[in-house]
């Protein structure tokens, strides 16, 4: 048995959450790495000294495999699987992808969440780490489904907190802003590279998958009487989710 803390990562084939799973590794974690791909999470969990578990977090028997694999105790949770589908006008939303949406950011962070809760609430201070976004907050036009799939995830997370008051878990939502990750971009635009480049074309450095995961990497550090209910964070060339500066920036 590992006498290291344990952490488990969702959707930690690549992205936010591989960054993640390395930056936790780097801090002493003994890492679960956890996504649909099982050549990827084995990959990554070669790469960091981790353990790899394929799980679909919308696959009930999947998340209870996960559970089972875990065990007792649990130090941190980084709900990360989830991701955008699409630009669509609501008027003509894609249900699909709607559904799916709102599949793998909603009810997979709350499966996982409520099948791992025991473990975590056996820890000394067990710590859920939601990867939501500013478009939880903020709706914007051709966000429609995504927005309402991160709107929804964080209400999940503000009354998980009040129902966990009065126990030792600590729960924390990231909410970046633009983050120009390995496949975020080109799985929302279905593959298309060419509309992918210019989400962030001219804007001076956007977040990298890295600067979220050392935000992750933060709030888990931090005294076990101390939470951090929720981080927004962006890069300075973003004000808003409507203003981003596309050019370089002046002193």
């Amino acid at each position: 048995m590992s006498t290291r803390p344990t952490a488990v990562v969702t959707g930690a084939s690549g992205g936010i959450g591989r960054a993640c799973a390395v930056r936790l590794a780097q801090d002493g974690y003994d890492v679960w790495v956890t996504a649909r791909r099982a050549d990827r999470v084995r990959e990554v969990a070669d790469e960091i000294g981790g353990r790899a578990l394929a799980v679909d977090v919308t696959d009930p028997q999947d998340v209870a495999r996960l559970a089972a694999e875990v065990g007792d105790r649990l130090d941190v949770l980084v709900n990360n699987a989830g991701g955008a589908l699409g630009m669509d006008p609501v008027a003509e939303a894609d249900l699909d992808g709607w559904r799916t949406m709102f599949e793998t950011n909603v009810l997979g962070t709350v499966s996982v969440t409520k099948a791992l809760l025991p473990a975590l609430r056996a820890a000394d201070h067990g710590t859920i780490v939601v990867i939501g976004s500013t478009a939880g907050g903020v709706a914007y036009e051709g966000g429609g489904g995504y927005c309402a799939a991160k709107y929804a995830e964080r209400a999940v997370v503000d009354t998980l907190r009040l129902e966990l008051n009065g126990t030792r878990v600590r729960i924390s939502e990231i909410a970046p802003g633009m983050v120009n990750s390995e496949s975020f971009s080109l799985t929302r635009l279905h593959g298309d590279e060419e509309a992918a480049a210019k989400v962030y074309a001219g804007v001076e450095d956007p977040l990298t998958q890295e600067d979220v995961a050392e935000c992750v990497a933060w709030v888990v550090s931090l005294p076990g009487h101390v939470n951090i209910d929720r981080m927004v964070v962006r890069p300075v060339a973003q004000a808003a989710a409507h203003k981003v500066h596309r050019a370089p920036l002046t002193d």
